[in-house]
């Protein structure tokens, strides 16, 4: 699959869709449960919307 093109997210901005604190967003990761990142040069995190998308699928659970 190919990531050209597909949006980068900052931690911020998923923060703010998820409507949770960064500290949540870095305790999730150190965890190994939140979404994939992708580390840049420099150290700075993103997201991509597919990893986004895909993680949050994942946490949906079925209706009984």
């Amino acid at each position: 699959m190919s990531h050209t093109g597909e949006a980068l997210l900052t931690v911020s901005q998923v923060c703010a869709e998820l409507k949770i604190s960064r500290s949540t967003f870095f305790e999730w990761r150190r965890r190994g449960h939140g979404p994939v990142c992708v580390l840049l040069p420099g150290g700075r995190l993103r997201i991509r919307r597919s990893a986004l998308d895909g993680w949050l699928a994942a946490l949906q659970s079925p209706i009984s």
